[in-house]
């Protein structure tokens, strides 16, 4: 959501872009658009200044945007309801400065392609190639609402491509089409008028389309032009990167605070406050701050808007936003905090565990992290005072919008990896990925089945075992994962091959140094364990006494026993459900040896019934080895 709202807060006609080429004569179709739009005027233009209004998910809200034309140099500043931001491009990197307050770089691949697509654009590089050139593809005709446009494809150099819509008519740029990650961006502009010799755009609409065709109103950002002011005075200072508000600090003059967690489901769980009541927290890398409503209610904090979010699963959940007095995890603090309130549905059957949210990339982002998944302890150290784990090995990253991104190999393929604490599995594999490499085929994938549940629901996809992951001098072998094969939610993104969770991470003791970009690998007394994958064919959910069968993989034990969707399972073996909590269900059903027979009781349709349940794999089954290669970088005090 917010790649689309920051890039129609600049107003700069459209976003995204790849080529090498050089065009030195753009299409007669921008010559004739630069014509109605101002001409020759447009060559004495070197900056260009905006301000207006803003509206989005229900929230009103201002901008302003300056851009330097002659670079593609940009900043941005907004406010929205309760929260503020802003972007810009220095002529090497984009960065933002988030509504919590925090300021990054974005050096990821696909980022770095995105701000010199807006660069070509702030430039008006499509009139100017010696600025930045484009490619360009043929023009064709196309009908839409009774109009005829001519649409042109242009793809500037290092970018990504833009699709451009020019009113056959007037001749001026009215709609502009965009790939952001899984959806499609179209922003149609409008209202124009004269402002010193130039034809301008008074207003701007985006609206994002899913994979599925779908349009949702909770998306769209409706931006109208107040005032633009030509070449006004710039200077380098304008575009740079600023310093992150001091917001963030360990209290009691320490340096850093330790603080046990539960690990659940791979899942770590911490204890913290919110204005100074006790709260429960989720640690996600891959995450925000977040609050259910439930929580935002108890906390007495009003979610202001009706925007939406997805995740893993299919469907879009609401999302509002809030601010607190301050947050605290141990001695750690964040003072004036944003939190994204969204409803997490079955969260909390799926896990067994009742949370009151997410701490994520503010606090990952404020101080350096460390996760001990053996002794469950979370430290947490301000920047200067971090020190990576003894002997733990380096692995650099770059940020694709707040997730780390690494780099490794699996079964001699190179991989683009999102690190993400708050996934249970181990290593779950893209769908654009999987299918350039075949592998469902290659890994002989078990049918599709649900594997995970997150913001949206349930994400089904295919078990698989992999043969070798090299990542960080460490190889590792047998990881029980997974394929996703759809089209829609986080894990079809063509950014990545895939996303590796708490199943692997927790062999490890893990560090983060957000500022320094590295994370930090050390052993643990896991290290050797075997990557056990459930043996029932079960999905279940928590049901006060019971446990709710939600899916049932074909060809799987339950499946052969005919347990079926709806059953509510009371025990299993000679024990009820409620003498253990559904993580270790979980476990039990997992690491029970192939061949285990136990007795199901259970109700369908509110009658008991009883079933054999005898344990089988569903994907092979294969003692992992992790190898330690000796060239690999490690870690120093220095570090």
């Amino acid at each position: 959501m917010w790649k689309a709202l920051l890039a129609v807060c600049l107003l700069t006609l459209a976003s995204i872009g790849v080529a090498d080429a050089r065009v030195d004569s753009p299409p007669a179709e921008l010559a004739r658009f630069k014509a109605v739009t101002g001409g020759a005027a447009w060559d004495a233009l070197k900056t260009l200044h905006t301000s207006g209004k803003l509206q989005a998910g229900g929230l009103d809200g201002t901008f302003e945007a300056t851009l330097d034309l002659l670079t593609g140099r940009s900043v941005n500043s907004y406010e929205l309801g309760p929260i503020r931001g802003g972007e810009g491009y220095d002529g090497t990197h984009g960065w933002t400065r988030d509504p919590g307050g925090e300021v990054a770089a974005h050096d990821a691949p696909e980022a770095r392609r995105r701000a010199r697509s807006q660069a070509w654009l702030d430039a008006r590089a499509f009139w100017y190639p010696e600025r930045i050139a484009a490619t360009y593809g043929a023009a064709t005709t196309r009908e839409s609402g009774g109009n005829a446009y001519t649409v042109l494809v242009a793809t500037p150099q290092a970018g990504d491509p833009v699709t451009l819509w020019f009113d056959k008519e007037s001749g001026l740029l009215t709609r502009v089409v965009q790939v952001q990650d899984q959806d499609t961006a179209t922003t149609t502009y409008s209202d124009w008028r004269e402002v010193d010799g130039l034809r301008l755009p008074f207003r701007s609409v985006t609206d994002l389309t899913d994979a599925a065709g779908r349009t949702d109103a909770r998306q769209r950002t409706d931006v109208t032009v107040t005032s633009y002011h030509l070449n006004v005075a710039v200077s380098d200072a304008n575009f740079a990167m600023p310093k992150m508000a001091e917001t963030a600090h360990i209290e009691g003059g320490k340096t850093t605070t330790r603080i046990p967690f539960e690990l659940v489901n791979n899942h770590i769980y911490v204890g913290g406050e919110i204005d100074g009541k006790p709260a429960r927290f989720l640690v996600d890398t891959g995450g925000v701050n977040l609050l259910t409503p439930a929580a935002a209610k108890k906390f007495g904090i009003a979610g202001q808007g009706k925007l939406s979010v997805r995740g893993v699963g299919d469907k879009p959940a609401d999302l509002a936003f809030a601010r607190a007095g301050q947050v605290r995890v141990g001695d750690a603090v964040l003072d004036d905090p944003v939190f994204y309130v969204v409803d997490l549905g079955d969260l909390p059957r799926v896990e067994g565990v009742v949370c009151d949210g997410l701490v994520g990339y503010e606090m990952f982002r404020r101080f350096g992290v460390t996760i001990d998944y053996a002794k469950q302890v979370l430290t947490l150290s301000d920047p200067e005072s971090f020190t990576p784990p003894a002997d733990a090995h380096v692995v650099p990253f770059d940020l694709a919008d707040r997730i780390p991104m690494v780099q490794g190999q699996l079964d001699g393929v190179p991989v683009r990896l999102s690190i993400d604490t708050g996934s249970r599995a181990s290593l779950s594999l893209f769908s654009p990925f999987v299918r350039e490499h075949d592998l469902v085929a290659k890994y002989s994938a078990a049918p599709e089945a649900v594997t995970g549940w997150g913001v949206g629901g349930p994400s089904r996809s295919r078990p698989a075992r992999f043969g070798n992951l090299e990542l960080g001098g460490f190889a590792i072998s047998g990881i029980a994962g997974d394929l996703y094969t759809g089209d829609k939610g986080a894990f079809a993104s063509p950014d990545a091959a895939g996303n590796l969770g708490g199943g692997v991470l927790n062999r490890f003791t893990v560090a983060f140094d957000y500022a320094a970009r590295r994370m930090y690998l050390a052993p643990n007394a896991n290290f050797h364990a075997a990557d056990p994958f459930d043996r029932s064919g079960l999905w279940l959910l928590g049901d006060g006494d019971a446990l709710e069968v939600v899916d049932v993989a074909i060809d799987s034990a339950a499946a052969r026993a005919g347990l079926r969707i709806g059953d509510r399972i009371r025990s299993i073996g000679a024990q009820p459900i409620t003498q253990r909590p559904l993580a270790e269900w979980r476990r039990h059903l997992r690491e029970l040896p192939v061949g285990t027979q136990l007795a199901i009781g259970f109700l369908r349709d509110a009658e008991p019934a009883r079933v054999e349940l005898v344990l089988a794999d569903r994907i092979p089954a294969t003692s992992p080895e992790i190898v330690l290669d000796s060239g690999s970088d490690k870690s120093t005090a220095q570090d």
